[in-house]
């Protein structure tokens, strides 16, 4: 019989730490809730100490899920782990991840410590740890740097002080495949207690190797991968969960292990990921691209249509492309939409809440025939508010005609003040963010405009993604309509409110 190869989703973590990928607290609910149907078995739901927000976060992901084991991060320090227990006392099923750097330039440049100092933190952190729970994790931070011996040394002395799970991180995406996966047989037989813990490990995608040492990991024992939705993540990236979940269901013949995902989840998750952080989804991008089971070529064509496994490995249906796809429209009733809803995971707190999105499902099913999941996972992103949301579109109006200069209307609620500006701009969407600025006089730089067609057909939905910079933040906007230039003025709204909200929250690494 097979083993069992844990999935831990750090999206909401490591994920979130990607410039311009914040997420507020309803939103990481509302992926939790995906990552719970998927199946997910660990969900890492933030960094506590981070900030208020943060501890907010984490608490009301424990609150919420009840499948899956809630995970909580901290540095070795008191304060942090005090932090994460907190966050985590509603959970049906909690972990604390602690952990501290352990290669020398790490070590020396970056902790200040010697070598036996930071084994006493880290067996401190562990034992501090098993206060909260039962269920400790410890990282020696940069290990793929990490001189073996230490390692040995400090990974044995934190599994005797409670450690349940070791996760050993290529933190900066160096290691190779055979490389990787020799440092985890190394790990396993030169600790002597290392029958005790379960070997987990979370790679970086820095020279795009994370997906391929991750499987290397597991082939030589690891039990344990640490990944995200799309391989989102800090720098190039994570693993991403879809890939290392469906190589190892693809090559069972390879693999003595496997997990319990439901795979048909995995797409839906993918889009709602995306949708929220606005960094979307390459079209070749393994599993969940659009052209991941699109065959243009005659020749594959023909096979195909032949026997699919002539070119296909697996099949589409199995991670989620056309399963479970429901068609509403405006004859749709109230109760279709919110179960549908509840099915994509959105429940509303409030009647007023669910009444809102209701409405503007209407206001869309005058517009085009067909509402597809995606439409109405856009239509929930672009009716939630924000908190301290400063800035709100009242009108816009925008002329544009053959040889002559595009002129943009538009009229903003500030700080519950409305002004009104009219600006010309090279095209309708640049006159239209134009005026914006002008009235808010933000001083960002727009870093990103990207335009995505959130369905197939020329009524589909416009979703655009922006992304803003001022003093060194990155902030990702989102807005979706069936005009592009509204759609864009949402977007770009969707960022300032961002960005005009200070932030004071703390990095793990520092």
């Amino acid at each position: 019989m097979s083993d069992k190869l844990i999935i831990f989703d750090t999206t909401l973590r490591d994920g979130e730490q990607s410039p311009g990928a914040s997420m507020t607290k309803d939103e990481k609910v509302r992926i939790a809730k995906s990552l719970e149907r998927m199946q997910v078995d660990v969900i890492e739901a933030g960094f506590p100490i981070a900030s208020v927000g943060d501890f907010e976060s984490v608490q009301a992901v424990a609150n919420t899920v009840t499948e899956s084991r809630i995970c909580g991060l901290a540095r070795a320090l008191d304060n942090d782990i005090d932090r994460a227990g907190e966050a985590l006392k509603g959970a049906n099923a909690s972990r604390i991840h602690t952990f501290i750097a352990t290669s020398p330039i790490h070590m020396e440049m970056k902790l200040r410590m010697n070598p036996d100092q930071v084994i006493e933190n880290a067996v401190k952190a562990v034992k501090r740890a098993r206060r909260y729970t039962d269920d400790v994790e410890f990282s020696p931070e940069d290990a793929g740097r990490s001189e073996p011996e230490f390692l040995y040394r400090i990974l044995e002395a934190v599994i005797d002080a409670g450690a349940t799970t070791l996760n050993i991180p290529d933190t900066v995406g160096y290691n190779l495949p055979h490389q990787f996966g020799q440092l985890i047989y190394n790990l396993r037989e030169n600790i002597p207690n290392s029958d005790k813990v379960i070997f987990s490990v979370h790679c970086h995608n820095d020279l795009g190797l994370a997906v391929a040492n991750s499987l290397s990991a597991v082939l030589n024992g690891a039990r344990q991968v640490e990944c995200t939705i799309n391989g989102l993540g800090e720098r190039a990236g994570n693993a991403a969960i879809e890939e290392v979940v469906m190589a190892v269901r693809t090559r069972q013949d390879m693999f003595s292990c496997d997990t319990n995902i439901d795979t048909t989840q995995i797409l839906a998750a993918s889009r709602l990921v995306s949708g929220i952080t606005g960094f979307a989804v390459q079209p070749n991008k393994a599993i969940v691209g659009a052209n991941a089971f699109a065959h243009e070529s005659g020749i594959h064509q023909d096979g195909v249509l032949k026997n699919r496994e002539t070119y296909e490995i697996m099949r589409a249906e199995d991670v989620g492309w056309n399963a479970n796809r429901m068609v509403m429209g405006k004859h749709s009733g109230r109760n279709a939409f919110k179960d549908r809803l509840k099915q994509l995971g959105t429940e509303f707190e409030t009647e007023a809440d669910l009444n809102e999105v209701f409405r503007k499902f209407k206001e869309l099913a005058d517009k085009k025939h067909d509402i597809f999941d995606e439409d109405l996972q856009a239509l929930v992103s672009d009716t939630v508010t924000l908190d301290n949301e400063r800035i709100r579109l009242t009108s816009l109006r925008v002329c544009s005609e053959t040889g002559e200069t595009p002129v943009a209307s538009v009229t903003l609620c500030i700080d519950d003040e409305e002004k009104q500006i009219e600006i010309a701009g090279s095209g309708p969407v640049d006159a239209a963010l134009r005026a914006i600025e002008e009235l808010v006089q933000s001083k960002t730089e727009l870093q990103l405009y990207s335009v995505n067609n959130i369905t197939s057909g020329t009524d589909s939905q416009g979703e655009v993604n922006v992304r803003l910079e001022k003093a060194g933040r990155i902030v990702s906007g989102q807005g979706s309509d069936t005009d592009i230039v509204i759609a864009s003025a949402k977007a770009y709204i969707n960022a300032l409110n961002k960005i005009l909200v200070p932030v004071d929250r703390a990095h793990p690494q520092v």
